[in-house]
């Protein structure tokens, strides 16, 4: 099949994107790229088979992207841009990454009538709701989480074929569109067998963190990951454990907060910033580090996905340390990869890591479960054949 995937934003990168699109060449299709430039990149280009083509966008459009469902101009925009990319790239099908640019799509599949998945990578609605911008005027008057919760059902019902990133999300899903509960195939955000057998090390990273106990956390630095727990969790452990170094490798805009939370609890010799780091840096990251952390605070969104980094983590045989958020909870109980803390609680988060830290042996054993399950069970690899029959049957 031609398969069309729509993407409203750069590319790349996008790690599920582009996992979904190799597999599908893999199995025979074709797949055309929908995606959005800001800036002067080619309009047309084959990365990693993938035929990409990018439309300008611009600011505006960006900003009214938020408010996709309180106005119709975003959407006006974009299915002018998807009709031309349909017709020119003769799509015989399409897949729609996350629900701000499905109307458009939808909009734009009226005279064609082409088979459409859905790719829901969050629960945006709920996310929506975390958002520094609508915590505030204008924003929290002008955009509506109650309405993309209400155009999500409304897409659903639409689609031929609903994909989502873990079982807790499916039965959310499964709860609230009864109706559609045939249409619902799992599809997790795992990693690529060639992040854990094909990369270099870098000694730099390596060799920076070789004295000390390494805690590292990789990925968005958002307040509503944890961060807060741990920094604060360092200030515990600072003089019963000397060694130790926080690394946060990743940013967000709230980062000002934490390094001003570091500031005051006078623990800057303890906690690096690394920033965002080129992909290709994570593994030595990794493997400079001691224990893998996602502390995630609790929430409608949290408890029903899986942040990739995890698995990440795994693969390269590190023992995890996670907050109680469900989804992150069950798996890492489940394969016996790493230790629960309670979210938000510092004196939990800290107990665990002095129990990792007094046993070497525990963390092996955490860390090897792990990686076994990654390279058995839950790499790319095992867990890409429900995209690639669905894919089947729709060609049927």
């Amino acid at each position: 099949m031609r398969i069309g995937m729509i993407l409203d934003s750069t590319f790349p990168p996008d790690p599920r994107v582009e996992n979904e699109a190799i597999s599908l060449i893999h199995a025979g299709h074709q797949v055309f790229l929908f995606c959005l430039t800001y800036k002067n990149q080619k309009k047309e280009e084959l990365i990693n088979g993938i035929q990409v083509k990018r439309y300008q966008s611009n600011k505006l459009e960006y900003k009214l992207s938020a408010l996709a469902y309180t106005v119709p101009f975003y959407t006006f925009m974009m299915c002018k841009k998807i009709k031309h990319f349909i017709e020119v790239n003769k799509i015989e099908a399409l897949h729609i990454h996350d629900i701000r640019i499905a109307k458009a799509v939808f909009k734009a599949n009226k005279k064609h009538k082409l088979p459409v998945v859905l790719d829901l990578h969050d629960n945006m609605p709920e996310v929506m709701k975390l958002y520094p911008h609508l915590q505030k005027f204008p924003g929290k008057y002008i955009i509506s989480p109650k309405k993309w919760k209400k155009k999500e059902k409304e897409f659903i019902k639409k689609a031929d074929k609903i994909i989502s990133v873990s079982p807790e999300f499916i039965e959310d899903l499964t709860n609230r569109n009864s109706a559609e509960k045939d249409k619902f195939v799992l599809v997790p955000n795992t990693i690529r067998k060639g992040f854990y057998t094909n990369y270099k090390q870098d000694k730099n990273v390596i060799n920076k963190y070789k004295n000390n106990f390494v805690v590292l956390y990789l990925g968005d630095t958002h307040l509503r990951r944890g961060l807060q727990t741990a920094i604060s969790a360092v200030e515990n452990l600072k003089d019963r454990l000397p060694k130790i170094k926080l690394v946060i490798v990743g940013k967000n805009t709230t980062d000002p907060i934490l390094k001003e939370q570091v500031k005051k609890l006078n623990v800057e010799s303890f906690v690096d910033f690394e920033g965002w780091q080129d992909v290709s840096l994570f593994q030595s990251y990794i493997l400079a580090s001691d224990i893998c952390i996602s502390p995630l605070h609790r929430n409608l969104q949290h408890d029903v996905a899986y942040a990739n980094k995890i698995f990440q983590y795994m693969s390269l045989g590190k023992p995890l340390l996670v907050s109680d958020a469900i989804a992150q909870k069950k798996l890492v109980e489940k394969v016996d990869s790493g230790l629960v803390h309670q979210e938000k609680n510092v004196k939990d988060f800290s107990d665990k890591i002095l129990e990792l830290y007094n046993n070497e042996e525990l963390r092996t054993r955490l860390g090897e479960n792990g990686k076994h399950f990654i390279e058995n069970e839950f790499s790319w690899e095992h867990t890409s054949n429900k995209l690639i029959d669905l894919y089947t049957t729709l060609a049927t």
